[in-house]
């Protein structure tokens, strides 16, 4: 008798080159015979992943998708090369991947703290955009039935989170999600401005609960909730406040499941279709503690490569300990999160 196969729903954090750990946690699930990726949640690198993903699935299945996500790490590479924002001997002597003593990183950061990307960028040449046209068949995506993206972005007037869902994915939605805007000019869509999906939904939940059948979700998370070490030097402080603002929203998702949880153990909900969750989460904080923020930005080809293979191993690591439980019960409980005990089993 074989196994049946398992339908899960994917929310894929942002966090630039980080993304790659992502593309690893990608390839291993795709080789995973017992899964079948249904939706994708994304929010800016998880809304490439997402739509990479998506793509490749559409084109050629989970080969086909293999294949797509490790040409599309592997052009944004090949792109970055011509960027002068490279580590220097002294950051591969250290090892931490970081861009912290590159001269060019260093200007970057000091003029995006005086002049906007409408100064520096009046043209507003983005060289993603081209990448995106050129590698997606976004028509594709839109048309496709076998598996549902989500993408969300920041209205920048409003501050709510926008979710372009299958059937309005673009370059364009892809752009705005990834949006960040110290270093992007605002991405304009039906007249609206959007920035980075992480400032409100990193990423967003809410399509993979209330619009979809399928109740196992699984977050890969980049961002780390948690760093030991406190910061101390201007750049550190910076690096965590962005962390945290990073990963507030999805934080905020969480809870309002815990509460939702919480109210549903006391017998004041009632469970409704549309709102039970299977809850998952691959992530590797021993791993994130030792990369700086500035080796989000750094595409060297063997950095990015690390970072696939620890993404791999993450995801083999769930798969051993929780494959188990999909189709089942959670593996990862909100609750432990805020200080308060697991709720019953309710399954």
């Amino acid at each position: 008798m074989t196994d049946a196969v398992l339908p899960i729903n994917l929310a894929l954090q942002g966090g630039g080159s980080h993304g790659a750990l992502a593309w690893g946690v990608l390839d291993r699930l795709l080789e995973e015979p017992r899964l079948r990726i249904s939706e994708v949640s994304g929010t800016s690198a998880g809304a490439m992943n997402a739509v990479v993903l998506a793509h490749g699935l559409e084109k050629g299945g989970r080969e086909g998708a293999r294949e797509a996500l490790n040409g599309f790490w592997k052009a944004i590479s090949d792109a970055a090369r011509y960027s002068p924002m490279q580590p220097t001997i002294w950051d591969r002597m250290k090892g931490d991947f970081s861009l912290d003593r590159s001269p060019s990183y260093l200007a970057a950061e000091a003029l995006s703290r005086m002049f906007s990307p409408y100064e520096l960028n009046p043209f507003d040449l983005n060289p993603l955009r081209d990448l995106l046209n050129e590698m997606i068949d976004f028509n594709a995506i839109n048309g496709s039935d076998k598996i549902r993206v989500h993408l969300t972005a920041t209205n920048v007037r409003s501050g709510l989170a926008r979710i372009f869902s299958t059937g309005e994915i673009s370059s364009e939605t892809v752009l705005a999600s990834a949006c960040l805007p110290l270093m992007y000019r605002a991405i304009e869509i039906d007249g609206e401005a959007y920035w980075d999906g992480g400032y409100s939904a990193n990423p967003s939940l809410t399509p993979l609960i209330l619009d979809s059948d399928v109740i196992d979700v699984l977050i890969v998370q980049l961002n780390p909730m948690r760093r030991e070490k406190l910061p101390r030097n201007a750049r550190e402080i910076i690096n965590r406040v962005n962390e945290l603002s990073f990963n507030t929203s999805l934080i905020k998702e969480l809870r309002a499941l815990s509460n939702l949880s919480r109210l549903i153990e006391e017998g004041k909900v009632e469970l409704s279709e549309g709102v039970d969750l299977r809850l998952h989460m691959i992530h590797g904080e021993e791993d994130l503690q030792d990369l700086s923020a500035s080796s989000k930005l750094n595409a060297d080809w063997d950095y990015l490569q690390y970072l696939f293979g620890r993404g791999r191993i993450w995801a083999e690591d769930w798969l051993t300990k929780h494959l188990d439980d999909v189709g089942k019960r959670p593996s990862f409980w909100v609750e432990e999160l805020f200080g308060q005990p697991r709720p019953g089993s309710r399954r």
